[in-house]
């Protein structure tokens, strides 16, 4: 069974100022670790939805796609992820965003283990992303508006706990606290 990463990387960063697919934590970019993180995982492809091709420069053993809509909000990138996945005829996706840096490969394996339900990640309170979502749920992907990804199709779904996935980086003291955590034994 094929499951793919599809890694939403296509975010304005507008809480933080500047891109932050492309801030440096523990000698590698949000979104270089968040790649690496999914092909440790044994997910293939690892599908990268960016903004802009340029934030990509550099990345290996991914597949970039340039979402052209990205300011309508994420789930014009989930689609475009999603598109991709579908054409590429995987079993399954787990779609993550780059900026939960305690993200570990355990975690998405967890996720896509059963194969045939929806699991999400559950974290303060909530079940979000990363979440796996088998074939036959793409069709409830693909038809996602605007900036509230996938909550509706994770209510009530499977979850694989971890707390530690509520600290992503939307902030510069987000970001300090991921650098301490990097700093500390990452």
């Amino acid at each position: 069974m094929t499951v793919a990463a599809v890694v939403l990387a296509a975010g304005a960063s507008r809480r933080l100022g500047r891109p932050k697919q492309m801030v440096e934590i523990g000698g590698e970019t949000l979104l270089e670790r968040a790649v690496r993180v999914a092909a440790e995982a044994g997910l293939k492809p690892v599908i990268v939805v960016v903004r802009e091709e340029r934030v990509a420069d550099g990345l290996r053993d991914c597949e970039v796609v340039v979402n052209e809509f990205a300011d309508e909000g994420v789930a014009a990138s989930i689609r475009c992820g999603v598109a991709r996945a579908t054409d590429l005829g995987v079993a399954g996706v787990v779609v993550l965003a780059c900026d939960q840096v305690m993200l570990r490969a355990e975690h998405l394996r967890d996720l896509y283990s059963v194969s045939n339900q929806i699991t999400g990640s559950g974290y303060a309170g909530k079940v979000g992303i990363p979440a796996y979502f088998p074939e036959e749920e793409f069709a409830g992907l693909m038809v996602l508006r605007g900036d509230v990804g996938a909550r509706e199709l994770l209510r009530g779904a499977a979850a694989v706990v971890d707390e530690e996935l509520a600290l992503d980086v939307d902030t510069e003291a987000d970001l300090e606290r991921a650098r301490d955590w990097a700093d500390g034994g990452s």
